[in-house]
């Protein structure tokens, strides 16, 4: 189960970061590690900081966007300071974050996504993740860098694996009940926009329209059978708005 759950570093300035973050993630049992554009890799530096977690550093896999990173993914987590201005499901606290994500990699891929050292996660990539998370820490200075967010949240995902019920895993849900992937809900919202348009709902582009409806099926979590009859629904009234 554990290797279903992903780390994914976006831009990485400093490649001892990616060592020490891979040395943070291989004391809690994880393996899959994906570097999205990094300024310097591979670097001796990361390989020194990786500190006996080279086989991670050696295995990680570089990818243009964080949109490839995450496509096969039913959940992704956004490690950011809460931004209300992207109406994601947040999580306040990383245990209840952890809880969901093991629960999901029982059968899926996830990831938790982390951002630049000095500016974090941008609004267009946050909107690629499914939920956000915070690090609850001292008001005053909250400052963490990026190996030491990596180790608590992987921490967290840890601790709740070895806690679960192991008679959970041998019972994963029925393919239909689980969560889709990114790629295929990006599918349906391309469905649902060229819809829009197509039938006069939009007349023009309006981003804020369409990012309202990316915030509302992100709350709903449809499964994947759920997303299918909104994609039969939308191809019902596609043909009705063409005529055909």
């Amino acid at each position: 189960m554990l290797a279903n759950i992903r780390i994914v570093l976006v831009q990485t300035y400093h490649p001892g970061n990616i060592g020490a973050s891979a040395r943070a993630m291989k004391t809690m049992g994880l393996n899959d590690l994906v570097l999205v554009n990094p300024r310097c890799f591979p670097d001796a530096e990361a390989a020194r900081l990786a500190a006996g977690a080279e086989d991670v550093i050696d295995a990680a896999r570089v990818v243009d966007s964080l949109e490839l990173a995450v496509a096969d993914c039913v959940q992704v987590v956004g490690a950011s300071a809460r931004l209300r201005s992207l109406p994601l499901p947040h999580y306040d606290e990383p245990e209840q974050m952890a809880h969901d994500l093991v629960g999901h990699a029982m059968a899926d891929p996830v990831a938790l996504v982390f951002g630049r050292e000095r500016f974090g996660l941008t609004n267009d990539e946050i909107r690629l993740c499914s939920h956000q998370v915070s690090i609850p820490a001292n008001p005053d200075y909250g400052i963490l860098n990026l190996a030491q967010a990596v180790q608590v949240l992987a921490y967290e995902v840890y601790k709740t694996w070895r806690q679960r019920p192991h008679s959970d895993y041998d019972n994963p849900r029925p393919a239909e009940e689980r969560q889709p992937t990114r790629e295929q809900l990006g599918h349906f919202h391309a469905h649902l926009g060229r819809v829009m348009h197509t039938s006069g709902f939009l007349t023009q582009p309006h981003a804020r329209t369409e990012e309202q409806l990316h915030a509302l099926f992100a709350r709903a979590q449809p499964s994947r059978k759920e997303l299918s009859l909104l994609r039969g629904l939308l191809s019902s009234l596609e043909k009705s708005v063409s005529g055909d």
